[in-house]
């Protein structure tokens, strides 16, 4: 018997885009005797969109958006009651079937990855792959995750927490905060998203305010980090309660002038590239693969989760953060790290299909009532 995936993808997110991109890969890459999918795609206005069951790979990323919306137009126009359809997300309960049902959220960003949509799958009693609430939202919230990882005693890079309510009516006394706690250049990043959207480089006070106001486009809470020259090396994490490591990773920025890892590197000028495995003495490996294993048992993470470190020239190890929904197509780095550890890509798929499988039914022998 198939498993139907109900995939969620889009989402109301800066990171929309990249969702979309997601979701094609992992549809086109699926086992089809195994599984069928169920797309259901969020608008950029949080509108729910469900698209016909697919039981094979689709021909182009626009497929996922366009055809749908356009099929909801029709189907408004004509009075008619098929796919295309703007749906309740409590109307995917209700469609169960005989047929082994997992939700997959192919969804980056706020009101996605921040477990908002994981709540909701809980209410509803659904599998679903990935991380619960608690560590999507803890991992999501970039002030609330360094709090973490310091009770787990994970080294990371000096930083400062800054509300918006803090810098327009104290502007200058927070900066004097951060130039009394960090040094220049400095990061300043939302606290509440993911792909870079929103980092800028701060080297002086101009450039500082600057990315202050950039950053309070995306979030009303900011953290401003500490800048070191170190190696950017990354760990993939995979399982539930006992969680496993792949290799090491590293990013390289092309050339000497590439600033940091920012959003257009990442997706749009191909200024980077991935070493895998990453040369690294056996010893910062280990430590890596333990704090890695800290932050996802400290987190309470479960399926999956990518751990990214700063690694100086004297062996110094800062956990930067770890992402709940790391980028997921064919050439993003947590699944070429499984690759190279022994894990293709669709076999991936399958294991985190399992993990959620998995973590559901343990979840329902939990008592839930006081009654025997």
């Amino acid at each position: 018997m198939k498993t139907k995936l109900v995939v969620l993808y889009g989402g109301k997110s800066a990171e929309h885009e990249i969702s979309l991109q997601t979701a094609f890969s992992v549809i086109n890459a699926l086992a089809f005797d195994k599984f069928s999918v169920q797309p259901i795609y969020i608008t950029n206005d949080g509108d729910w969109v469900q698209g016909p069951v697919l039981t094979q790979k689709v021909d182009f990323v626009d497929h996922l958006r366009f055809e749908q919306m356009e099929q909801l137009r029709l189907a408004n126009q004509e009075g008619e009651a098929s796919h295309g359809l703007a749906i309740s997300p409590a109307s995917i309960r209700e469609e169960q079937s005989a047929e082994p049902l997992v939700v997959f959220p192919l969804l980056h960003g706020p009101n996605g990855e921040d477990g908002t949509v994981q709540g909701l799958l809980e209410v509803l009693n659904l599998p679903y792959v990935g991380n619960g609430v608690l560590a999507s939202a803890a991992a999501m919230d970039k002030i609330v995750m360094k709090m973490v990882f310091a009770d787990a005693g994970i080294p990371q890079v000096a930083a400062v927490a800054v509300r918006a309510i803090e810098w327009e009516e104290s502007q200058q006394e927070m900066i004097a905060k951060i130039e009394a706690e960090l040094v220049y250049p400095v990061f300043v990043k939302p606290a509440n998203l993911g792909s870079s959207v929103g980092i800028s480089k701060a080297v002086d006070r101009d450039s500082l305010v600057e990315a202050m106001v950039e950053a309070l486009r995306y979030d009303r809470r900011i953290v401003v980090e500490q800048g070191v020259v170190a190696r950017e090396i990354e760990v993939a994490v995979l399982g539930n309660d006992k969680p496993a490591c792949s290799v090491a990773g590293e990013i390289i920025p092309k050339g000497e002038v590439a600033v940091f890892y920012d959003y257009k590197a990442k997706y749009q000028d191909n200024d980077t590239v991935m070493a895998i495995p990453a040369n690294l003495e056996p010893a910062i490996y280990e430590q890596l693969v333990d704090y890695a294993t800290r932050a996802f048992t400290g987190l309470d993470a479960s399926g999956l989760v990518r751990a990214d470190f700063f690694v100086t020239k004297d062996n110094q190890i800062f956990l930067n953060e770890v992402n709940t929904m790391p980028g997921f197509t064919p050439f993003s780095m947590y699944p070429l790290l499984w690759q190279e550890s022994g894990l293709p890509y669709t076999d991936l798929i399958s294991k985190l299909v399992d993990l959620a499988i998995e973590r559901h039914e343990a979840n329902n022998k939990l008592k839930y009532t006081l009654e025997d």
